[in-house]
């Protein structure tokens, strides 16, 4: 299952990131999102979603939201 498919407000546990492109996974580690980690939705976009990793809130696309694995 990936985020886009994620209940609001409930934690879940990365699995893992689903791309081909190593400078969109430095950037989703940068943000604290990697396999192992907990990551929240905070709420769904037409757009994507806005997700909470570790501190940190933030708004991805429904691409990147596809490409993160729980």
């Amino acid at each position: 299952m990936n985020l886009t498919e994620a209940i609001e407000e409930k934690e879940y546990v990365i699995k893992s990131i689903d791309t081909d492109d190593e400078e969109l996974d430095a950037f989703l580690f940068s943000l604290g999102c990697y396999s192992g980690e907990t990551i929240t939705v905070i709420s769904h976009l037409k757009g994507g979603c806005i997700v909470s990793i570790k501190d940190g809130r933030y708004n991805i696309d429904k691409q990147l939201a596809e490409a993160i694995i729980i």
